[in-house]
């Protein structure tokens, strides 16, 4: 039995690793047409009896403007270009203010951040955080920086059922991602931690104040991928 049950663990575990090198190969190079985030969601709405709306419209890294891709790097993770997934400095960071009863953003990386939404389940667990662990370095292996930003910003939640840049370019200021500017960017960005709680446009005290500073590190970020 013993043999048996080992045999057969072995054989899931490899049909894993198969099963996902192959999933990230193939959204190396196709759009991600839905996350996981978005499936909940729609569920969230079906309960609740609200109306199922979804906007998401898929777009290239070309056609998404430098001011969002800036804009996120110095909200979300400032050394997305220089580390490769992780970001051992904010983790410490992070464990650390934690340790002291505070929270502070910034110990999951856009990379892994990446890898959740695209392949894992939301919540909190060693286990889903041991695959986001084993996601991320496949995204950073096989996609590289430009491709892990331009799925990111293509897959994260930026409003109220709204996901990407594109819908998030249209929803908050009508017009496409191409042509955002610093101001707008700086604005999507800093509703990050929380989009279904805050705005990006006619925003609060707290959220201007976290845009000024998102615009001052933006002129420190050079895309370099």
């Amino acid at each position: 039995m013993i043999k048996k049950l080992s045999r057969l663990l072995w054989r899931i575990f490899l049909w894993f690793l198969a099963v996902s090198v192959f999933s990230v190969i193939v959204f190396r190079f196709v759009p991600v047409p839905f996350t996981p985030l978005m499936v909940f969601r729609a569920i969230e709405n079906v309960k609740s009896d609200s109306d199922l709306e979804f906007s998401h419209d898929w777009v290239s890294i070309e056609n998404i403007s430098p001011n969002l891709q800036k804009a996120v790097i110095a909200s979300e993770d400032a050394r997305f270009l220089s580390h490769n997934g992780f970001d051992f400095e904010a983790m410490r960071k992070a464990m650390k203010n934690n340790a002291k009863g505070k929270r502070i953003k910034g110990g999951s990386t856009i990379s892994q951040q990446t890898a959740k939404n695209v392949f894992l389940w939301q919540g909190r667990s060693y286990i889903r955080k041991g695959l986001e662990a084993y996601f991320t370095v496949l995204i950073e292996v096989f996609w590289g920086k430009q491709r892990i930003m331009e799925v990111y910003l293509n897959s994260i939640e930026m409003g109220r059922n709204v996901y990407g840049a594109e819908a998030a370019a249209h929803h908050w200021f009508q017009r496409s991602a191409a042509t955002l500017t610093k101001d707008q960017a700086a604005a999507i960005a800093s509703i990050l931690p929380n989009p279904r709680k805050f705005k990006a446009k006619n925003s609060s005290a707290y959220i201007e104040k976290r845009k000024r500073g998102i615009q001052r590190r933006m002129r420190d970020v050079k895309l370099q991928y």
